[in-house]
């Protein structure tokens, strides 16, 4: 019980950072396709829809040229020759043990990979001769650690051992680069044995929340922007699916009840530069003279998914997944309100129109797609987000904020019109490292181990004979994890996972104290703990078991009340002086911490990790945009003021990250008993 209630915690707060990183995008693409060209705001993110501004071959040839890049006679990491060989790619596995790759090595090996991928089809056919054995692998996610581990147990990829890679590649892990050019690598020396599927987090929008922009940035401070903007390419270009024996299908996320594999072999895949923005409709399509603006289309899309949710209820318990309302829609492109009240505000303020007749920016007009673009866009979407469920019926995921819920009767058609026998699909984390589902048609892999922490998981990767019956092999990378005890790796993870959760309590202060009050209503300073567990849930909107973890989240009780205000103080240690109609700024900057330095890295379009005092106030009226709150100027000065601690007149992300940290300061422990890491803030403002 304490293992299951500690991974829905995990899980809880991780799909929450989805659905608010989807919303996020949304709010921009709102932006985008219906702020004026010249709006200040819409400026600030126009550069992340630019996505073919080099669209011709020869152009990208030339953008990937690195003649000019020099390599020192310092240097003594590997020193690569194309065509790659087997050995070439051996020193980079031994290199990345240590070192990292000189900057003209990487473009090369970005502009090879490219070169090859763009011949690739969509969805990927591979046979398995009587010899031999496929190897499949899920998300790695950045953890050099768990691939160098299956090389060594499985082997290194050959013409005689052949794997697919089933994306999510990339973020969260601090080797995300290493892994990909690894990767690719092998890919290039065996073009026919090595196969890469797309996942979600092969997308720019998404590496800009999850660490991957970050990451490369930090270890090619010179080429970086280059190599971002290569691999936003790459990513493009990566297939969306394998199939082997013409039998067992290899997608990422999964399917839905519109999956048609016909139709996703035949689209232009790298037309979908990131998959959180959808094509914007044009106003004709191409199979009639009707006008289809977009309202229409949103409308219809908010109906259907409505009807839908209506239909099937989201699956409460599904692997113990979060049930929660979102207030932003996956896949169908619901804005949320606040966001509607801004653009109403912006239209009264300019007299704008966005569905009457208007003047088309050039950049409008080179996004303009067709309705077949839409629903070609929500193949992929699918494929890449959605997971299975229990119950019949195709809902939109309202967990992740992204693609859809399938049920057995999905699965089942879907493999019985395509002539399939099994589904392999990654994008959920198992405890196991695989979870078989919809009567054992569908196998959910993922090769990430200790994900969320030490011991949360273990990782697993498929060998599949000509047979095609999957072999399963589980393994832990870390040594510490494999000596640990089951009640020791309980115990770590547990308080690990509370201490997450504390972070999420914290930064809902003032959010919670408003909803236990609405149970006080003498203000007595008591509710029951049937009541603070519902107002917390209703606060959180988590899906977790509150009763159930109260013992530990909680101090103390007396005849099952609560005093709410003692344990609000003793959420933290210190509070803030900065107030905003009764809300601290630190409280906010916590509560929005990602989506803030998402923003912050957006801004920073040259990405040298450092904006003006001026740009920073635009982030920040950016976010209020976003939140539909009211900032004074003046509190944001003081802010930027007390971040910029070298008093250089700019602030970098490091000054940012660190004024906001929060702490944990572990108590003592006596015995075997477990006391709560309790929190406190850095006083750096």
């Amino acid at each position: 019980m304490r293992r299951r209630c500690t991974w829905n915690i995990f899980q809880s707060i991780e799909y929450a950072g989805e659905q608010d990183q989807n919303k996020l995008h949304n709010f921009f693409t709102f932006l985008m396709d219906h702020f004026t060209p010249a709006s200040s705001e819409r400026n600030l993110i126009s550069h992340l829809f630019r996505e073919n501004d080099i669209c011709c071959d020869t152009e990208w040839e030339r953008y990937f040229c690195c003649k000019s890049v020099e390599v020192p006679d310092s240097y003594t990491g590997p020193r690569l020759t194309f065509p790659m060989t087997f050995c070439d790619v051996s020193k980079l596995v031994e290199a990345f043990k240590r070192r990292q790759l000189h900057a003209r090595y990487v473009l090369q090996l970005l502009e090879e990979t490219w070169k090859l991928l763009r011949n690739l089809p969509n969805i990927n056919q591979v046979s398995i001769c009587h010899t031999k054995e496929i190897t499949i692998c899920g998300d790695l996610h950045g953890q050099l650690e768990d691939l160098l581990l299956i090389f060594y147990k499985n082997g290194l990829p050959s013409t005689e051992k052949p794997y697919v890679f089933n994306g999510d590649f990339v973020d969260r892990g601090k080797s995300s680069l290493e892994i990909l050019l690894i990767l690719f690598g092998f890919q290039l020396v065996y073009p026919n044995n090595v196969h890469l599927n797309r996942g979600n987090h092969e997308d720019h929008i998404i590496n800009l929340r999850y660490g991957f922009t970050k990451e490369v940035l930090g270890k090619y401070r010179v080429h970086g922007k280059k190599i971002l903007k290569l691999l936003q390419k790459i990513f493009s270009w990566l297939p969306l699916a394998t199939i082997v024996d013409h039998k067992v299908l290899i997608v990422h996320g999964g399917i839905s009840d519109a999956t048609d594999l016909d139709v996703i072999a035949r689209l232009d895949r790298h037309k979908y530069v990131s998959t959180l923005r959808p094509p914007k409709q044009s106003l004709h399509t191409s199979s009639s003279n009707t006008r289809i603006p977009n309202s229409d289309i949103l409308v219809e899309s908010r109906r259907r998914a409505h009807s839908l949710t209506n239909q099937n209820p989201a699956p409460a318990g599904r692997h113990d997944f979060p049930r929660r309302s979102l207030q932003n829609s996956s896949i169908c492109g619901k804005i949320s309100w606040s966001v509607e009240k801004e653009l109403n505000k912006k239209q009264r303020q300019i007299d704008f129109h966005p569905y009457g007749d208007m003047k088309k920016s050039d950049s409008d007009s080179d996004t303009g797609g067709s309705v077949r673009d839409y629903d070609e866009w929500k193949q992929i979407v699918d494929m890449l987000w959605s997971d299975p469920m229990p119950q019949n019926g195709c809902i939109p995921n309202e967990v992740r904020g992204g693609g859809c819920y399938w049920g057995p009767d999905v699965t089942k058609d879907v493999l019985r019109r395509h002539n399939l026998k099994l589904l392999i699909r990654s994008h959920e984390c198992k405890q196991e490292g695989y979870e078989f589902c919809h009567d054992r048609q569908v196998l959910t892999i993922f090769s990430a181990s200790n994900y969320y922490e030490f011991g949360s998981n273990r990782g697993a990767y498929i060998r599949m004979g000509p047979n095609l019956n999957p072999h399963l092999v589980q393994y832990q990378a870390s040594r510490t994890c494999r000596e640990l005890t089951l009640r020791q790796s309980i115990s770590w993870t547990e308080r690990s996972a509370l201490q997450a959760l504390q972070q999420q309590l914290f930064i809902h202060k003032s959010d919670l104290i408003s909803a236990f009050q609405a149970f006080d209503p003498n203000n007595t300073g008591w509710i029951s703990t049937r009541d603070w567990a519902s107002a917390t849930e209703r606060t959180l909107k988590l899906g977790l078991p509150w009763r159930v973890l109260r013992p530990q989240i909680v101090s103390s009780t007396q005849h099952g009340m609560m005093e709410y205000k003692q344990w609000i103080r003793e959420l933290s240690f210190t509070d803030s002086h900065l107030k905003i109609s009764g809300t601290s700024i630190l409280e906010i900057m916590y509560k929005n911490h990602s989506n803030l330095e998402t923003i912050f890295r957006i801004i920073d379009t040259d990405h040298s990790g450092v904006i003006s005092m001026e740009e920073f106030g635009k982030t920040w009226r950016l976010l209020s945009s976003h939140l539909n709150m009211q900032v004074s100027d003046k509190a944001v000065a003081d802010l930027a003021d007390s971040i910029d601690f070298n008093k250089d007149g700019v602030i970098d992300i490091n000054e940012f990250m660190e004024a906001f940290r929060l702490v944990s300061a572990q108590e003592e422990t006596c015995g075997s008993d477990f006391t709560m890491q309790t929190l406190s803030v850095t006083e750096n403002v």
